[in-house]
């Protein structure tokens, strides 16, 4: 039992098919707006969380796994199925989850997703690395920058800037101020066990760790989809947000369709 749920909200009818979006570690569940009426408005029932540190879930006090913050989630929400967007990290959790617990999730769209166990190329490595020096001089503004020049790609206007830079520096903000980490690794799952429909997007702008992990999904999942999409960076649904809701629409269908 976890010790407290992930802050979180819904929308839609109640008795629609759920969807739950996932958010990327650079942001906060307040990345998913653009696509949070359109989504709701096909009728779906969306759920949208923040993982620990992120937006307004605290951090944890005893050890936890995100996937199973997701699972608590559905469970005090009373779902039993449900299809699951992940950007990202959030593409990661949703992988967990739909490896170790397959009868629990219907539908994966996974945009630029990680995934566990992947070890970073030269230039993902890169940013890590500066990303830690800069939050151990004590350099907030300049890790905030750091990541939104990394992250988001040539077609995210001033506003998504903005607003990842606020996503990104309250998470910052939380786990700086945050009393250890509680984060445990995640478990050992088998992606050959998924059997959700499976849709994995990458962007041609992205790093070629994430370009990489989408485009061999298709070998590890059975069944699964890749797309590329040539005007994106790592967070399509925030750099073009119209058409990433149009291939989420059109990948998931409406509630007719269900």
């Amino acid at each position: 039992m976890i010790d407290t749920l992930p802050a979180h909200d819904t929308a839609g009818p109640a008795d629609g098919p759920p969807l739950v979006l996932l958010h990327s570690s650079v942001c906060d569940r307040r990345m998913w707006q653009p696509q949070w009426e359109p989504l709701a408005a096909a009728g779906f029932r969306v759920v949208r969380m923040d993982f620990r540190t992120c937006g307004d879930s605290p951090p944890a006090t005893a050890p936890y796994r995100d996937e199973d913050d997701v699972l608590a989630l559905l469970d005090a929400l009373g779902i039993g199925r449900a299809a699951l967007v992940g950007s990202s990290y959030g593409g990661l959790v949703a992988l967990q989850v739909a490896a170790l617990h397959p009868d629990r999730v219907s539908d994966l769209a996974l945009l630029c997703p990680a995934v566990a166990g992947h070890v970073p190329g030269p230039g993902l490595r890169e940013v890590g690395d500066l990303e830690d020096a800069l939050l151990e001089a004590g350099d907030v503004d300049g890790a905030v920058e750091l990541m939104v020049r990394t992250w988001l790609g040539p077609s995210a206007d001033d506003r998504t800037r903005d607003l990842v830079r606020a996503m990104q520096r309250r998470g910052f903000e939380t786990a700086l101020s945050a009393e250890g980490d509680h984060e445990l690794p995640p478990r050992e799952a088998d992606l050959g066990a998924v059997t959700a429909r499976t849709l994995a997007v990458g962007g041609a702008h992205d790093l070629p760790d994430f370009r990489g992990i989408a485009a061999s999904l298709p070998r590890r999942i059975p069944g699964a989809r890749h797309v590329e999409l040539p005007w994106a960076g790592h967070l399509p649904s925030l750099e073009r947000p119209q058409e990433a809701t149009a291939l989420l629409l059109d990948f998931l269908g409406g509630r007719g369709h269900r």
